[in-house]
């Protein structure tokens, strides 16, 4: 078994994650099995409480584990079937250790950070790397070097790699070069700072990942090889990509990252074959078609709240050969008095996931809007509960429609709390979650799209349909394509009469990869593109 450690230094959000993926891909597409995990800091035991504005979206697997948004480029990136062995918080190892404290494993011992936390963190890599049976295992330690809260898990890797010994583990750290414009030079001396802390706690980097908005030059590799004491080879430049984060793994591979690390792993393997990954960053590149497509949220502002739904998105143009420009579009905008123009010129709306009642009502009318005007709608979870809520409202007169998360005194709570949540006290980890069995109605839109009857979804909720209106909704030309297989719950709705009116209670953008989009989100597409331009695209 090999291990790679990521680190990262100087700044946050530097893209470890993406780096690790990336280094996956590589390594995937050389022949090896390659498993994947995430250590973070914080004491949050998952980050299912917590609010997008301060973590982004919560990434579900199929065991129903509420993960880091890394964990999603992970799955993109890779073949790897994650679960929640593969991420870890301090919060998580801190508890464990305080249960076997109150169980009596200890044996009347003093428990501390070293060796009881360290040996924690080092059971989990141990865990993970019995059960993958993968032949390298890539772990990225969250936050930033320095930070007091990510001393124990630097730690942990030291002595781990005591263990396993040098060439079975390699270190990667990424570092942030900045360019000082008034200078109009790149700086270094923050990331030997960096590095310098990193050998403080004992660690010392086999290769230096740089990220950079400039091309670095002879001398400044030089000078960070030298003071980082990494070989000039080492000294890896991770430039802003152009077009798409998928062209990471291309340019690392072009910089011999993945050549490196087989060498210092001593792995003889074959060089990548990337070729399939080149056409899909040439369709991404240079699209045979274009589109736009109105996101129409309420983290607009926060790039990373709606991440896998705009990997997603962007996935289903693939498949098509289709460009998507994405319109970020806030729900408080609409409803605001003329806030329909925002939604012109779109070839398709979709409408997200989220909790809380601020801008639900932007939300329904820009369902409304894409129902009447015949625009492509692609809703997901609360998507499908605005959807629901339109319809009733606008369709079956039930103007006081609504779901009891909003107004629990509405005189038709068309969504409602789901029978299993109503004694449910804790908040985290106690939704409907993971992976849950579709069955798809025959002849449906949905059932055409996948080519199957029956389909594995995850989920994230708490509300869901009410059962009482079905026969109304129906009867109204309203259509269940999709339920759980004893007809029990909602997890698909449709409207036939509309050129592509679909909406899931599960998270179909967790499943959708560049290189297998979505079956949903390829449909949306093809069916955005042909509302804007009137003509169907060839089919991919």
């Amino acid at each position: 078994m090999k291990y790679i450690f990521v680190t990262g230094g100087v700044v946050s959000s530097l893209g470890k994650g993406l780096t690790a993926a990336s280094l996956g891909t590589l390594l995937e597409n050389r022949g090896l099995k390659v498993a994947l995990q995430k250590f973070d800091p914080y004491l949050n035991v998952d980050p299912g409480t917590m609010s997008p504005y301060q973590h982004g979206e919560v990434y579900v697997l199929d065991d129903g584990a509420e993960t880091d948004l890394d964990l999603g480029h992970y799955e993109r990136f890779t073949n790897t079937k994650l679960s929640r062995k593969n991420a870890t918080t301090s919060g998580q190892v801190y508890q464990q250790v305080l249960d076997n404290e109150r169980d009596g494993v200890y044996l009347g011992k003093t428990v501390q950070v070293i060796p009881h936390v360290t040996d924690e963190i080092q059971r989990r890599i141990t865990l993970l790397a019995e059960d993958t049976k993968a032949d390298v295992l890539i772990t990225e330690i969250g936050g930033t070097v320095g930070d007091i809260e990510g001393l124990p898990f630097l730690e942990a890797i030291r002595e781990f790699a005591l263990e396993v010994g040098p060439h079975n583990v390699c270190f990667i750290h990424v570092t942030y070069i900045p360019f000082i414009k008034a200078a109009g030079e790149l700086k270094t001396k923050p990331s030997q700072q960096s590095v310098a802390k990193l050998r403080e706690i004992g660690l010392a980097p086999n290769l230096l990942v740089c990220r950079t908005e400039h091309t670095l030059n002879k001398e400044i590799r030089q000078k960070l090889s030298v003071f980082c004491n990494v070989p000039f080879e080492a000294v890896i430049e991770e430039k802003d990509v152009d077009h798409s984060i998928y062209e990471v793994p291309l340019m690392l591979q072009r910089e011999r990252m993945d050549d490196l690390v087989c060498r210092q792993l001593q792995l003889d393997v074959p060089a990548a074959n990337m070729g399939p990954w080149q056409d899909v960053i040439r369709r991404i590149v240079a699209p045979q078609h274009r589109v736009r497509i109105g996101v129409v949220g309420k983290y607009i502002e926060l790039q990373d709240a709606y991440k896998s739904v705009y990997e997603a998105l962007k996935h289903g143009g693939i498949a098509n050969d289709c460009g998507v420009q994405i319109e970020q579009i806030e729900a408080e905008e609409v409803e605001k008095p003329g806030g329909e123009k925002l939604l012109k010129d779109l070839g398709g709306i979709l409408v997200p996931g989220g909790f809380g009642e601020r801008g639900i009502e932007g939300k329904i009318r820009a369902a409304q809007y894409a129902r009447e005007n015949k625009i492509p709608y692609l809703g997901l979870c609360l998507g499908m509960q605005i959807a629901s809520i339109e319809f009733a409202r606008n369709v079956l007169g039930l103007a006081g429609a609504h779901s009891t998360e909003f107004n629990p005194l509405s005189p038709d709570p068309v969504i409602h709390l789901q029978e299993t949540q109503r004694h449910v006290k804790r908040k985290g980890g106690s939704m409907r979650l993971g992976a849950q069995e579709c069955e798809l109605k025959a002849g449906s839109r949905a059932q055409r799209l996948y080519g199957a009857f029956f389909v594995s979804e995850r989920h994230r909720h708490r509300y869901e349909f009410n059962n009482a209106y079905r026969e109304r909704y129906e009867a109204a030309g309203f259509v269940f394509s999709g339920t759980t297989p004893d007809n029990a719950l909602v997890e698909l709705v449709e409207l036939p009469a509309h050129p592509f009116y679909v909406a899931s209670q599960f998270h179909p953008e967790f499943l959708s990869k560049p290189n297998q989009p979505h079956p949903l989100f390829k449909g949306f597409i093809a069916a955005a593109h042909q509302r804007q331009h009137q003509q169907p695209l060839p089919l991919t």
